[in-house]
């Protein structure tokens, strides 16, 4: 059947009618449909609905489902642009999304920042507020009969699970570990630029279908997290609220709704960077082009706008200067790098004359580099400029300077971080079976 399930008023994101297929799973708060013209996708269709307590407590949200949904395409899409990996494809309308197919992993991970909720009661003389470094993580079985019943990662080995041919054992355990703090973290950086607590949250995996991949699922929206707006308890906008009301009356919905509704409107700024910052490769001759756009496109992998200048502070240390003033004169956040091969006098002239960051990246050749790396690396005293050889490494650095500061780019590089581990850990797992 073709899908038209839009509220009066709502319009498509997609134009293009989806054939929707059997409806393959119903929960409180969504509906999965497959997509009969797209083999491997689904549609996630949310509700109005908003529960508590296992849906002991349940009640109709007139707006939640777009609201919802609104608020975890936001959230998906800066996961993605980061480098995370997960099933969310598109926004199709204003209460659905297309997916990637999955086969879910029945497992809640939970990671905690700060201490409050059910881990107060699982955890007595604990005090509210307690702050955990590391993250705390915890996870539990979805089971609705049971109460979902907080499991160990042996448990969740033991049970021998196997979903889309991918049997979960301890390599698949310590991803979905890893990923569940990964995503905590960049969503917390990104929440602490509107100034808000990133208390805990919950995530869900599930096995892609086609690839067989490991991937975030479900949805991440105002059900999936406690946030404090300054960290303050009392101003919380997510569904504790609606938890902790006494009694539900049309006035007290309203109020529930305000606080979905803020969370899905600040949420679209998480996507925009709060500081636009820059990398300025100076270098000492155009045979040093090559080298600079390695670095420049390196740049381009974490956003950063990335300018190439040509300037020899041996041969015209006035015009140096003058390219520095231009770059220090706009207030824009400037990493400098230094690009010069034989005798490096660019980065000590340039860390002599600004307080902005210079990395020196040395163009090395096969004849004299083993001699040319000292005039970067022996600096005078009262310069602090580093040296880099390699060009990613060189756009790496200036990527985890400007990176304290812009959320976007920090975020880039701790999804770069999570990917290394897993390829590694994966490799190591397919070396241990070919021993075997």
């Amino acid at each position: 059947m073709p899908y038209h399930r839009r509220g009066p008023g709502e319009t498509p994101f997609h134009s293009r009618l989806l054939k929707l297929g059997q409806k393959l799973a119903e929960g409180k708060t969504k509906e999965i449909y497959e997509l009969a013209d797209q083999p491997g996708h689904v549609l996630v269709q949310s509700k109005d609905q908003i529960t508590a307590g296992n849906a002991a407590r349940k009640d109709q949200m007139e707006g939640k489902a777009a609201i919802s949904n609104r608020t975890t395409s936001c959230v998906f899409r800066l996961l993605q642009e980061a480098g995370i990996k997960t099933a969310f494809v598109r926004q199709q309308s204003d209460t659905a999304f297309v997916a990637a197919r999955c086969e879910m992993i029945p497992i809640e991970w939970v990671c905690r920042r700060v201490a409050t909720g059910s881990f107060l009661k699982r955890n007595p003389g604990v005090k509210e507020g307690y702050r955990f470094s590391p993250v705390k993580l915890e996870m539990f079985f979805k089971d609705d009969a049971s109460n979902d019943p907080q499991w160990s990662e042996e448990q969740l080995i033991e049970a021998k699970f196997c979903f889309a041919g991918l049997a979960i054992g301890r390599c698949e355990v310590d991803i979905m570990n890893r990923s569940t703090v990964a995503v905590f973290e960049i969503l917390e950086k990104a929440w602490a630029t509107q100034n808000c607590t990133l208390v805990d949250m919950k995530v869900e995996f599930g096995v892609n279908v086609m690839t067989k991949e490991l991937i975030l699922a479900d949805v991440i929206d105002n059900d999936s997290w406690r946030l404090w707006p300054a960290g303050d308890r009392s101003q919380q906008k997510d569904k504790q609220v609606y938890r902790d009301l006494k009694e539900v009356t049309p006035e007290a919905m309203q109020m529930v709704k305000r606080n979905f509704e803020w969370v899905s409107e600040r949420v679209q700024l998480l996507l925009e960077p709060q500081s636009q910052g820059r990398v300025v490769v100076l270098m000492g001759s155009a045979s040093d082009l090559a080298h600079s756009e390695r670095i420049r496109s390196a740049c381009s992998s974490y956003g950063i706008p990335c300018d190439i200048r040509v300037t020899s502070a041996h041969k015209g240390p006035d015009e140096t200067l003058r390219i520095k003033a231009q770059y220090e004169g706009d207030g824009v956040a400037t990493v400098f790098v230094a690009v010069a091969g034989r005798s490096n006098g660019l980065g000590p002239v340039m860390s002599g004359n600004t307080v902005y960051p210079v990395i020196n990246c040395p163009p090395l050749t096969p004849d004299w580099g083993a001699q040319d790396i000292w005039s970067s690396l022996r600096m005078p005293s009262g310069l602090g400029c580093t040296t880099v050889l390699s060009p990613d490494a060189a756009a790496q650095s200036a990527a985890q300077i400007l990176g304290l500061s812009d959320h976007l780019v920090w975020a880039k590089l701790r999804a770069a971080m999570l990917n290394t581990w897993i390829s590694l850990k994966q490799t190591d797992r397919k070396l241990q079976a070919c021993n075997l």
